[in-house]
């Protein structure tokens, strides 16, 4: 007869080819602690409910007390052999309280209900925290903007010079893509919050079990209301590696920026030394590697996403091992997203804006060319009559290689007799001014979205 746990039907021993292709223990050994948690609250519900002896419940507490103290110490040993973690750690609880006690753990659970709990339970410890670096990312950004309140920055569109911001606004529309990512992990943690214990393998469990007080001891706010649904889901997974990709690429539009900020055809910005690396051949080169390890990086969190969703699409109900296969790109996903945060917070800290440099470019009189548009609305032309008329000055102007402001007055009546005199006060400071809207770059827009932007992070 097979020793495995399952092994009851089983005559024969499993080939040692599928001991090894099934088994998962070099992935969710991550989740020892929430196995161990999750056993520990379901021994005290058991011996409460006198399912199993008081005395042996108690056994069984302090025996996986033991073990999680010899995992922290480094003196356990995992093996492969033992199919997963929580395998090896009901081996262990049987070598150090004796197999038969330790064998009324699994009284009332399968390993279906157990592994969901325990990923539910190692997400609701690792999405906090993910949340909580998404918001030091955040904060990096304040500050980066109102050390360089007032500076000016061309604002792009195709990567073609458009209208003039304030870059203080420009970075606030990463504040905006980060506080999105933000909502959307607490919206993860809420709909992860869910006790599927007690579930069994599908269809519940046919003992006196009291799943609330399991819930109320690990924390969860709700207990899972369809024990078929229960052990098959993997939504939770798939939000969070969907919010994760999301987050992933807000990351890395910033990490191109920088990279294009700092190259020497912009050479808007300048990454601190600590934040950069060399070339092994060309001495000159200072590159910005740790942004391009994060634009690099997003394709692997965009793979897991696809990979999960590819696993989950043809699954009957309930269980299947497939399932298997979810924690390994999601415990992948979401280190990968904490480093890059991480470095996307430090890279922030390391970078300075040439003001110069930027004040150039925002000079460009180009980008007042939709100005010159609005000047002629604002004196009762149609849009598209004036988006004309300004369309052939810049046109005119590129001919004749010169700024448009240069342009001779009788050239700018020629293209619309409503030009006048007051056309000579368009500039980069009445652009900015004029988009006075909420949400606009307008300077005291822009410092009141500061005040709210870092009112949202410290009521959070």
């Amino acid at each position: 007869m097979s020793d495995k746990r399952w092994g009851g039907r089983f005559e024969g021993r499993t080939d040692e080819l599928v001991e090894a292709f099934t088994a998962s223990t070099d992935v969710d050994a991550a989740l020892w602690r929430e196995d161990i948690d999750a056993s520990i609250a379901h021994a005290r519900m058991l011996g409460a409910r006198s399912i199993v002896p008081a005395d042996d419940a108690g056994r069984i507490v302090v025996g996986l007390q033991s073990i999680a103290g010899e995992i922290e110490r480094g003196e356990f040993t995992w093996r492969a052999d033992l199919e997963d973690v929580h395998g090896n750690i009901e081996a262990r609880l049987a070598e150090l309280i004796g197999a038969e006690t330790a064998g009324r753990l699994h009284t009332a659970r399968s390993r279906n209900d157990q592994v969901t709990t325990d990923l539910r339970l190692w997400l609701k410890r690792r999405l906090p925290e993910l949340r909580a670096a998404v918001a030091g990312a955040q904060k990096v950004l304040i500050d980066l903007a109102e050390r360089n309140e007032g500076v000016l920055i061309p604002g792009y569109t195709h990567l073609q010079r458009a209208q003039p911001v304030l870059l203080a606004h420009h970075l606030l529309a990463y504040f905006e893509m980060l506080d999105r990512d933000r909502s959307r992990i607490a919206d993860c943690l809420q709909r992860a919050d869910e006790l599927p214990l007690g579930s069994g393998a599908l269809a519940g469990v046919p003992y006196p079990i009291d799943r609330q007080m399991v819930a109320d001891e690990l924390g969860f706010a709700r207990l899972t209301s369809n024990s078929i649904d229960a052990v098959s889901d993997r939504d939770y997974v798939i939000e969070v590696q969907s919010v994760a990709a999301i987050c992933m690429m807000h990351l890395s539009r910033l990490a191109e920026e920088i990279v294009i900020w700092t190259s020497s055809e912009f050479r808007f910005a300048v990454l601190d030394d600590s934040f950069a690396t060399g070339s092994s051949i060309m001495p000159q080169k200072k590159n910005p590697d740790v942004a391009e390890l994060i634009r690099g990086r997003s394709g692997g969190v965009y793979g897991n996403l696809v990979a999960i969703l590819a696993t989950m699409k043809g699954l009957p109900l309930a269980y299947n091992r497939d399932l298997q296969e979810d924690k390994k790109g999601l415990f992948e996903t979401v280190g990968t997203l904490a480093s890059c945060l991480e470095a996307t917070t430090g890279m922030l800290g390391a970078l300075s804006f040439e003001r110069a440099t930027l004040d150039e470019a925002a000079s460009d009189d180009a980008l007042l060319a939709t100005d010159y548009a609005d000047y002629l609305v604002q004196r009762g032309a149609p849009f598209s009559k004036a988006h004309a008329a300004v369309g052939k000055l810049v046109r005119l102007a590129e001919q004749r290689g010169v700024s448009l402001s240069a342009l001779d007055p009788a050239d700018l009546r020629k293209a619309s007799a409503l030009f006048d005199d007051g056309v000579s006060t368009i500039s980069v400071a009445t652009s900015l001014a004029s988009r006075d809207v909420p949400g606009g770059t307008a300077p005291r827009r822009v410092n009141e979205a500061l005040g709210a932007a870092r009112a949202r992070l410290e009521a959070d």
